[in-house]
């Protein structure tokens, strides 16, 4: 059978991808089955050898995904058929205890949890080595000056290491969100067709704390049939936020790798082709790739907060969606997780070219500069700002350094020496705090 979906062989990392494929679930359902039997035990609601004859069964060497979907072409139920096919391969006395008191989303939601808490121990991973990876170039490249662009125009001198910070600190905020999110989404159920619990018994609340605890997830305190989907709208929409930011980095690679700004550039590999037919071509593909899969990401959350308003104490219409979106969104942002950490781990910097760039702006990029220096010696905030303003203007009309303009200003010359003028005019003196910034991210994370 041919292939369809990317994912299965173009993006995505096995560590995640295997966290959400067809043996993983039905192992999942299984310990949550097992769980069940092991917290019926506890109750005094089966005999103890049934739960560890259950438990004993409850994996895929005993419970084959073929034979479940056997039973499910006949059942038209997922979970019916994985309750069928664990019976079968229980023996008869155990048998009669399989998947006692639950209802299928009991079973499926926390199945969904143990999958989302695995998840996001891997994506968490992937973000703290990424905001490492920032962390390191930003403290190689604490005093590397640059120019700093507002509206895509020259605005004033920063340092790259000032800009990676900025990354690094976004960056450790999605491993706070996710750290959050956590404990609201790694969520599991135990309380029947309509929340009651009442196929339970009177020890159903304990019997659902047992089975939580059991797993190591948290516990749906009231329940619907079903965990709350607001749950999974907040986990779709924590990994947009950070797909987001990932795009945010990828696009200023791109953009700093055009050539008229060629300050820094992916690695391009010998042998490595970027274009079939331009072959002087270095494309930033991977960095275009992540933005592309952002987008991707960005458009499950909908489908997630529409999955929130269901009938009454549930319906079916948040089920396809939801075996598309979670798993989807996982992959692919540890997939771009994974490829933005290479992008700047292997990252070409070009220090030589970022000085050129600020030197062929003839000093407009020191235009506040100056006009600080200027209020500094007396003149008031606006009529330096005027009179700046009015220099970089001409300099630009006639082609020349902001220097000769100003030097010909009586009014700034008034002011401000030659010397004092030249101090103004060099971007190595006007990068403020970023020294001191990129060692106060740098240390808060060491």
């Amino acid at each position: 059978m041919s292939l369809l979906c990317p994912i299965d062989f173009r993006y995505g990392r096995p560590i995640m991808k295997d966290l959400f494929g067809e043996e993983a679930r039905l192992q999942r359902l299984l310990d949550v089955e097992a769980a069940l039997a092991r917290a019926h035990a506890k109750a005094g609601n089966i005999p103890k050898t049934a739960a560890v004859a259950i438990g004993g069964k409850a994996n895929t060497k005993s419970v084959k995904v073929d034979r479940v979907k056997a039973i499910e072409k006949e059942t038209r139920h997922d979970i019916m058929a994985v309750v069928l096919a664990l019976s079968e391969a229980c023996d008869k006395e155990a048998a009669k205890y399989v998947h006692l008191g639950a209802t299928s989303n009991d079973i499926s939601d926390t199945a969904t949890a143990l999958q989302l808490r695995d998840a996001i121990r891997v994506l968490d991973e992937g973000v703290r080595e990424l905001r490492d990876i920032f962390i390191n170039l930003a403290k190689k490249h604490k005093r590397t000056v640059m120019l700093g662009r507002t509206h895509g125009q020259a605005a004033a001198p920063i340092t790259f290491g000032l800009k990676l910070a900025v990354f690094a600190t976004e960056t450790d905020r999605h491993r706070e969100r996710l750290s959050e999110a956590a404990k609201r989404v790694v969520v599991g159920k135990m309380s029947g067709a309509v929340g009651t619990g009442a196929a339970l018994g009177e020890r159903a609340l304990e019997i659902q704390r047992l089975v939580m605890v059991d797993l190591g997830v948290g516990v749906e305190e009231a329940s619907s049939q079903i965990v709350g989907r607001d749950r999974y709208a907040e986990f779709v929409a924590v990994l947009a936020n950070l797909a987001a930011s990932l795009e945010k980095f990828c696009t200023e690679v791109r953009n700093l790798q055009r050539n008229e700004i060629g300050e820094a550039a992916e690695a391009f590999e010998t042998g490595q082709v970027g274009s079939s037919t331009l072959a002087q071509k270095e494309n930033p593909v991977t960095s275009e790739n992540v933005c592309s899969l952002a987008r991707v990401v960005r458009g499950f959350v909908v489908p997630a907060y529409e999955n929130v308003p269901l009938w009454h104490e549930r319906d079916l219409t948040n089920s396809a969606s939801e075996r598309i979106v979670l798993p989807h969104a996982a992959v692919l942002v540890d997939d771009m997780l994974a490829k933005t950490a290479d992008v700047f781990r292997d990252l070409r910097v070009y220090p030589d070219r970022m000085r050129t760039n600020l030197d062929a702006l003839k000093g407009q990029a020191m235009a506040e500069s100056v006009m600080i220096a200027l209020v500094g010696k007396g003149m008031g905030r606006q009529d330096a700002h005027k009179l700046v303003q009015a220099a970089a203007r001409v300099a630009r009309e006639k082609g020349v350094h902001l220097r000769e303009v100003l030097a010909a200003d009586k009014a700034v010359m008034k002011s401000l020496s030659a010397k004092e003028i030249e101090a103004a005019l060099d971007p190595e003196n006007y990068i403020g705090a970023s020294v001191e910034i990129v060692e106060g991210v740098a240390k808060r994370f060491a």
